[in-house]
């Protein structure tokens, strides 16, 4: 465990460098900072087990699955993905080196051979020599995002050799028109994972979805137990999935966000690649980057291992946005 690495994590920040005097600018994680304005919930979400109340059937329509005995909520996608190893046979499973930092170790605990990928891997052929297969698309946080054809061709690939491919699409929503295996789902050998707490800035939710054939699921809820999901949560998810004006105008808004993101790190000289809610600028300084921003004020996710990087989520605000690029400036003239 003491390998796994989240952002968000401002207590470290506090520990390591006190309390600023602005506060902190957490952009350490890539989480919408403008979430999905929470809707009246109604009584009966706080006084009754949360029931059969159509939310897999909402979010296997929003998703463009056709059977929603595909679809089942879960206690943010990480459940799943603790859950998910202990429910596949036993093999070599190929995971990024760069990427979520919970899979390596959800695999190694129920007994696999883990394989770690460097990113050349994702860019070729499907490595001959793996069982199950972990996507992360876009990754994070690299944000290398490969076609939907890509990983159609993969999946087939490895249902033959009786194993899986894992696509954790938490990033995708942001994107237009995004190479997303949702539509498969249900077919053996297939799990997709979507998120609820990125794109709709609902991370305190604790929810998300597995995709996957209903036998497959069937084993996961088993495995996870009743009611995993609070009825709060469910109620204010059902009403995000549904509010597509919401969603529309959220896409666009992250997308400007994400250009203005990147073009101010290019401009103070930190090459990056980017998605709509966070930018990756991987450099030898990344270490020291983030411990000048950081007495500024400005948390950031380190990478330090296998290449060294910095992921930089989205400013909140204007205030943010200026309070960024004044410490890139005056980082950039002092070096």
């Amino acid at each position: 465990m003491s390998g796994i690495v989240h952002g968000g994590n401002l207590a470290a920040a506090r520990a390591l460098y006190g309390e600023p005097a602005g506060g902190w600018l957490d952009l350490s994680t890539g989480i919408n900072p403008h979430g999905y304005p929470i809707p009246p919930i109604p009584p009966d979400a706080w006084l009754r087990l949360p029931e059969d109340d159509g939310l897999e059937a909402l979010a296997a329509a929003h998703y463009g699955v056709t059977d929603a005995r595909a679809v089942l909520a879960v206690a943010g996608s990480q459940a799943a993905i603790r859950t998910l190893p202990t429910l596949l046979p036993r093999g070599r499973a190929g995971i990024a080196q760069i990427g979520y930092s919970e899979y390596a170790p959800a695999f190694a605990r129920a007994g696999h051979d883990v394989v770690p990928l460097p990113e050349g891997a994702f860019l070729g052929d499907l490595p001959n020599d793996v069982r199950h297969l972990v996507v992360v698309n876009p990754n994070n946080p690299t944000a290398r995002l490969l076609p939907a054809a890509t990983l159609s061709d993969w999946h087939t690939r490895l249902q033959a050799r009786g194993g899986t491919l894992i696509v954790d699409e938490a990033f995708i929503e942001a994107l237009d028109d995004g190479p997303t295996l949702a539509p498969l789902a249900g077919t053996p050998g297939l799990v997709v994972l979507r998120s609820i707490g990125k794109f709709y800035g609902l991370a305190g939710a604790r929810i998300g979805f597995a995709l996957a054939a209903p036998e497959r699921l069937a084993a996961l809820r088993d495995a996870l137990g009743h009611w995993t999901v609070n009825g709060p949560a469910r109620a204010v998810v059902r009403a995000a999935l549904a509010d597509t004006a919401w969603q529309a105008a959220t896409r666009a808004q992250l997308q400007l966000a994400g250009r203005r993101l990147s073009t101010l790190l290019d401009r103070h000289g930190l090459p990056n690649t980017a998605t709509p809610l966070f930018a990756w600028a991987p450099g030898a300084y990344a270490q020291a980057l983030r411990a000048s921003l950081a007495r500024l004020g400005i948390w950031t996710r380190l990478f330090d291992a296998p290449v060294n990087g910095l992921r930089f989520g989205l400013p909140p605000d204007e205030t943010g946005w200026q309070r960024l690029g004044d410490a890139l400036a005056s980082l950039s003239h002092s070096a």
